[in-house]
């Protein structure tokens, strides 16, 4: 039943998201109930460029899969739904393939589900969480005899590779299944040719990464597949920019990066403004080049994209209004360089030691002050006298001591928490003593006959068991329903035999559901409250948050930092 509820709310959140078909569309659902799955697969590929028109298809395709419980068409019939929806929703649908694949009991399908997330994160540019998802679904497939799935991974974790700096690791990776791909997918098999193309320019190898824009130009025309040439074009034009042919290099980026916009890859159009910048630059032609550059940074504030190389960017920019002394502007994109370096050393850890800074964390502090201290003298020349600082060392008292206050409240609460994490972890380690009561005894208490007692206990004990507890909205006639019992007679026993209110009984058993699961799952710790509040089956985060701390007496964060320890 709450597998069905969640088909319902995803299904109304995918139509509210696209305005998705007609109402006249929707009803026709029930003429494709008995169509089979070929019919509806191909209707899919009909619409492939139009997902208002595909949803019937797609939902009529999971409907049908689930009515005959063939976990393989479900799991497919999810990776369809997760490829029409918007980008906040594919986590999603990626873990509803993950919870039918194990289902499912299939190794393979299971692999193939966790390869499915690891890409949405890397499409997230969530490299570190793509790459441990790509390792996890490689331990399933790798010994399966499923060769797709084997050097779909291979090359996904050669993307990694590529992106944390890797670039000789990543080029036996992309080379391992290249043969391999030219034979079954050559879409996949022009992807990877222009990956290592890129790698060999990163390491320098600019002859070889010619060589490779000009096979994959070639190759793609005989293939008959022209969508990839704009890619090698722009590939071969940054290439020109590394080989100081500037003029070259500003033309055939130009010539496609129109094209890479359209198809709102805004990735490589950032990287293209970015060597088109640089090469006006080199010629010494920094008017040209500084329209280009700022983009690089209108990209970062839109999309938070940013790569180690891009970074230059913001110290080109900081040198260009440095010159024009233009202090405003230099503060800007020093705070903007700040918070790209930022976002690196936690991205590209392994990579941002490797690259040069002109401008390291430090000296951007030191500058960043240096330009607010002139412009406080600016302005300090139009203020009234001496009283500025007095004002400004009040509020620096008060920030102080405000500061302390907190921080003193913060370190309190952290030692309580800890104290009560202690606790918590020692109950958990410690098997509780058996203080079961006579029902017989108890019956004469409650009123209630004892083998009444007795049947409502087991079947308590069964409700616990099978975790229906982690369904939602489930109040007290509910579940004396689903136990065969009254209200009456269920409030009474759970009182009695639990010490607890219904709803503290209920929230209780899911805390604890939670609390093992953190405990036992590396992964899930990595997941939000508002995901950890929705496989609990509570109706919101707030109320999730509020019954782990009546539970635990702490903050579900604080729990999680202390666990993962």
């Amino acid at each position: 039943m709450r597998q069905n509820l969640i088909f319902v709310m995803l299904f109304c959140v995918f139509y509210s998201e696209f305005g998705f078909a007609q109402k006249r569309e929707l009803k026709s659902t029930d003429s494709l109930k008995y169509k089979t799955y070929t019919y509806l697969d191909d209707q899919l590929y009909k619409y492939r460029e139009d997902s208002s028109k595909a949803s019937v298809y797609l939902f009529s395709y999971l409907h049908k899969a689930k009515r005959e419980k063939n976990w393989k068409q479900i799991i497919y019939a999810y990776q369809n739904i997760l490829h029409h929806s918007p980008e906040k929703l594919r986590l999603i649908y990626a873990d509803s393939m993950i919870y039918s694949a194990k289902r499912s009991a299939d190794n393979t399908m299971l692999g193939s589900s966790y390869l499915s997330k690891g890409i949405v994160y890397y499409g997230r540019k969530d490299y570190e969480n793509a790459f441990q998802y790509y390792i996890k679904a490689n331990s399933y497939i790798s010994g399966s005899d499923d060769k797709y799935l084997i050097n779909k991974v291979k090359y996904h974790m050669a993307q990694i590779k590529y992106y944390l700096g890797f670039y000789d690791e990543a080029i036996s990776l992309f080379n391992d299944c290249l043969v391999y791909f030219k034979i079954e997918n050559t879409t996949a098999y022009l992807n990877t040719l222009h990956s290592i193309g890129v790698c060999y320019n990163r390491i320098g190898n600019y002859g070889l990464c010619s060589d490779i824009n000009r096979k994959g130009i070639s190759e793609g025309k005989s293939m008959g597949i022209p969508d990839m040439e704009i890619y090698f074009i722009h590939s071969d034009g940054i290439n020109e920019y590394f080989k100081k042919n500037y003029h070259l290099a500003v033309s055939k980026i130009e010539s496609v990066i129109g094209k890479v916009k359209d198809n709102r890859d805004f990735a490589n159009e950032t990287v293209g403004y970015f060597y088109i910048g640089k090469s006006f630059w080199a010629v010494k032609n920094k008017e040209r080049a500084l329209p280009y550059l700022v983009k690089v940074d209108s990209v970062f504030q839109d999309k938070n994209y940013i790569r180690p190389d891009l970074r230059e960017a913001y110290e080109l920019l900081i040198s260009y209004y440095k010159n024009k002394k233009d202090l405003n502007k230099q503060l800007y994109y020093i705070d903007q360089l700040l918070r790209a370096d930022t976002i690196l050393n936690n991205t590209y850890k392994y990579l941002v030691t490797k690259i040069h800074k002109s401008y390291d964390t430090k000296e951007l502090i030191i500058e960043k002050e240096k330009i607010q201290t002139e412009n406080k003298q600016i302005h300090k020349e139009l203020a009234k006298e001496k009283h500025y600082d007095l004002i400004f060392a009040g509020v620096i008292l008060v920030l102080f001591t405000v500061s302390f206050y907190l921080n003193y409240r913060h370190q309190k609460n952290k030692k309580f928490y800890k104290k009560k994490f202690d606790e918590l972890i020692l109950e958990l380690n410690t098997k509780p003593q058996d203080t079961k009561e006579s029902t017989k005894e108890k019956g004469v208490i409650l009123d209630i006959p004892f083998e009444t007692i007795t049947s409502i206990l087991n079947a308590l004990q069964n409700f616990e068991d099978s975790k229906k507890f982690l369904g939602k909205d489930l109040r007290l006639n509910l579940v004396a329903s689903m136990l065969h019992t009254n209200s009456k007679y269920l409030y009474k026993v759970i009182s009695h035999y639990k010490g607890k209110r219904f709803v503290e009984y209920i929230n209780d058993l899911k805390i604890d559901y939670i609390i093992e699961l953190l405990k036992n799952d590396r992964m899930a710790r990595k997941y939000t409250n508002s995901a950890l509040a929705e496989m609990a089956g509570f109706s919101s985060t707030q109320q999730f948050a509020l019954a782990f701390r009546q539970k635990t007496q702490m903050p579900v964060n604080f729990f999680i930092e202390q666990i993962s320890k």
